[in-house]
């Protein structure tokens, strides 16, 4: 994570976070084993078999390539995010389009991990905690994981003129 030092006037700050979930992915993977177990045990064929466990290694791979961690960059230019270790799925959000910029405390048990997307949301979401919330000048919420959410909170309100 980098913030750069809040200096005066036609000076800009930015702010770069990543977060991982690594144990969700192993504990993903662990929830796999039993399922591929219960599926040898009734799988008619052999065919039928390879065709599950690939199912499942394609599973897990696209979990970790798109669902492993958010990376956040924020700045006079609006913010980005990236999901996952290719970077996609990939949203940015211009500065003029961002009405509010908000510290939420997200409760454990309505964390919803992953990227989701809704007509009136977006989530990119890893853990519980300090997360950073956009609402938008069109009434979508955007709620993004971060190592450091009210930092994230300054510059964009700094870009913002707020």
């Amino acid at each position: 994570m980098t913030t750069s030092a809040f200096a005066g006037s036609g000076r800009h700050s930015a702010y770069t976070g990543r977060v991982t979930n690594w144990p969700m992915v192993a504990l993903s993977v662990a929830l796999v084993v039993p399922l591929v177990a219960l599926s040898a045990m009734t799988a008619a064929g052999r065919s039928e078999l390879v065709l599950l466990l690939l199912l499942i290694v394609v599973g897990v791979l696209l979990e970790v390539l798109t669902g492993s961690s958010v990376r956040t960059a924020a700045g006079p230019h609006g913010v980005t995010v990236r999901f996952g270790v290719l970077g996609w799925p990939r949203c940015t959000y211009r500065i003029a389009q961002i009405a509010h910029a908000e510290v939420i405390n997200l409760k454990a048990w309505s964390v919803v991990y992953g990227f989701w997307w809704t007509p009136r949301r977006t989530c990119c979401t890893l853990r519980s905690g300090p997360t950073l919330r956009l609402t938008l000048h069109s009434g979508r919420t955007v709620t993004v994981t971060v190592p450091d959410a009210p930092a994230a909170v300054t510059v964009i309100r700094d870009a913002a003129g707020h």
